[in-house]
C-alpha cells in the first residue's frame, strides 16, 4: 500500500513476524497527520495485523513535524496499545530527535535507531 498526497508519502510494509512497518517521508504537518492516523486505524484493524502485531514508523526520511504531527504520534501510539498492539518509532533524524526530547515524546514513545532493531525488538517481544 503506498499513499502519497501533499508533502508526506506513507508505504506500508508488512514483515514475516506480523511487525509493518510504515516508511514516512516528507513533512508530517496539519494537512497530512490525519492521513497517517487513518492509515494507522486501518492497519490495527485489518485482519493480520490486529492485537499481539506492531507497528515500526520509519522516520529517517521525515523532514519535518508540526505540532499535529507530534498529536498523530502520541494518538497512534496510545491507539495501537489500545488494541493490544505496539507502536515505535525508528531512524529518526537528528532534528527529530531533538524535537521528542523538547516535546516529551520521547519519554513516551519507544525509538530504536534503526528499523531493522525495531522490527526484531517488536518480533521479539
Amino acid at each position: 500500500m503506498n499513499e502519497t498526497e501533499g508533502t508526506l508519502a506513507i508505504s506500508a510494509h508488512p514483515s514475516p513476524g506480523g511487525v509493518v512497518v510504515l516508511r514516512l517521508a516528507g513533512e508530517l504537518d496539519h494537512h497530512t497527520g490525519p492521513r497517517l492516523g487513518h492509515v494507522v486505524e486501518n492497519l490495527l484493524h485489518s485482519t493480520g495485523t490486529g492485537a499481539g502485531a506492531g507497528i515500526v514508523a520509519d522516520l529517517s526520511r521525515l523532514h519535518y513535524c508540526d505540532s499535529t504531527g507530534i498529536t498523530t504520534i502520541i494518538t497512534a501510539h496510545d491507539r495501537a496499545q489500545a488494541t493490544g498492539s505496539s507502536f515505535c518509532v525508528a531512524a529518526p533524524s537528528p532534528a527529530i530527535v531533538q524535537l521528542f526530547r523538547m516535546t516529551g515524546l520521547d519519554q513516551i514513545l519507544t525509538s530504536h535507531p534503526s528499523v531493522e532493531d525495531a522490527v526484531d525488538a517488536l518480533s521479539n517481544r
